[in-house]
């Protein structure tokens, strides 16, 4: 693996916060900054990933899809609430022409 050097200037308070974080976890300094810009650059990245895909989807043929879901499906084990996941209440709101329901869980 190459490596490269690079001056990081961090704030002294910060660089204080990232020793303490560094030596609970058991890293070097070194390693859990490398980290923790391999994790911002991941989540940038999907960020990007997704909002491209979004760009490609077809609204209406999604839209299709999510309405028939589920129907003419029979319940298959495993399907049903837990008995300490009891449901409160079923309400139907009529939003324009779509129909919502919440459901309230304790």
């Amino acid at each position: 693996m190459r490596r490269s050097n690079f001056a990081l200037r961090l704030q002294p308070s910060l660089l204080q916060e990232l020793r303490k974080a560094a030596e609970a976890e058991g890293v070097a300094l070194n390693q859990l900054i490398n980290v923790a810009v391999a994790e911002k650059l991941s989540a940038l990245r999907t960020t990007e990933y997704f909002q491209e895909r979004g760009r490609r989807a077809n609204r209406a043929e999604t839209l299709r899809i999510l309405a028939k879901a589920g129907r003419g499906n029979r319940p298959e084990s495993g399907d049903e609430l837990r008995p300490d996941k009891k449901v409160k209440s079923r309400a139907k709101k009529r939003v324009g022409k779509r129909t919502r329901r919440s459901v309230s869980a304790k």
